[in-house]
């Protein structure tokens, strides 16, 4: 072959590695993502089926100072459905929690931390229940959870009338248009905002930057908060559907970290096809923030979850 025939082939494969995705390529692309919407939705509703899940939980306590009887027996300060009479007494002192025996002492088969029950302090993290200390009986999962200055007791029962009764999620159809790609803008320092729940606490939360894009044609900022372990940034979140077909309170949106991390600028991908109810839009027995005033748009995003209670 001729080196001018060389030439010739190596132009034409040049060229055809610049060439523009195809309208073919560009509709694959967009059957993958919405198969990953679709993967993400059903994962989503398993998981608050689970036994611990969201729709787990049966109630929620919260502790007075001093001592605390639990159980089934309606002369306990906390009542419990389906426990025994007398699982245990709570003593609140300060910011401990105690676990002390009842009268005739605990259950036999009331566990704590997967080991029989004995008189111990809880560990109690603020704002957190990842490190709670499980206390467990039959179909009941118990922990104290700490939000701000106040304790509660936090019951979940894997037979719950919440997962008895589950019914299909609701959602609007995914739509591509509402996937854009937001420019990461940290602040350094990081800054600190106050969240408000539904059960009147307050929750301090870092900010590591804000995300700002456009909409159809419009820029918006939202700032997140950082979730920790797996690391990723949570968006607290209500636009104008939320009068009407979303969960009035908020939404919330997980995303993962910037292209150069929280710290540096950079890219980010916000597909509120995504966006998800909080726990609170399932049962009443969840603390859930409220989002910051900025992250209150007057826009309406129909895409993501929609109520699951009319």
């Amino acid at each position: 072959m001729h080196s001018s025939t060389f030439a010739a082939v190596a132009a034409a494969l040049l060229l055809l590695s610049f060439m523009p995705e195809t309208s073919e390529d560009s509709g694959k692309d967009t059957e993958l993502w919405r198969k990953d919407v679709l993967d993400w939705r059903a994962k989503h509703a398993l998981d608050l089926q689970k036994p611990d899940g969201w729709l787990s939980l049966a109630g929620l306590e919260w502790l007075a100072l001093g001592a605390n009887s639990f159980g089934g027996a309606e002369d306990n300060k906390i009542h419990v459905a389906g426990a025994p009479e007398h699982l245990g007494v709570l003593e609140l002192k300060d910011t401990t929690v105690t676990l002390k025996e009842p009268p005739g002492g605990f259950p036999k088969d009331f566990l704590v931390a997967g080991v029989p029950a004995k008189s111990q302090a809880l560990r109690t993290d603020l704002n957190t229940d990842k490190s709670a200390v499980h206390l467990t009986i039959g179909t009941l999962n118990l922990y104290v959870i700490r939000r701000a200055d106040r304790f509660a007791l936090r019951v979940k029962d894997s037979k719950s009338e919440a997962l008895r009764n589950f019914h299909e999620l609701k959602w609007y159809e995914p739509d591509p248009r509402y996937r854009v790609e937001a420019k990461w803008m940290p602040y350094n320092p990081a800054k600190t905002v106050t969240l408000i729940t539904l059960a009147g606490t307050e929750d301090p939360q870092p900010v590591p930057g804000v995300a700002e894009f456009q909409l159809l044609g419009v820029t918006y900022k939202l700032e997140p908060v950082l979730e920790t372990g797996p690391d990723r940034l949570f968006f607290i979140l209500r636009d104008a559907t939320s009068t009407s077909t979303t969960y009035g309170a908020c939404r919330f949106l997980y995303t993962s970290l910037p292209s150069n991390g929280a710290a540096r600028e950079g890219a980010l991908t916000l597909d509120f096809n995504h966006l998800e109810n909080p726990p609170c839009a399932y049962t009443s027995f969840s603390t859930c923030p409220l989002p910051p005033p900025g992250n209150r748009l007057q826009i309406a995003l129909p895409v993501g979850e929609q109520r699951y209670h009319e």
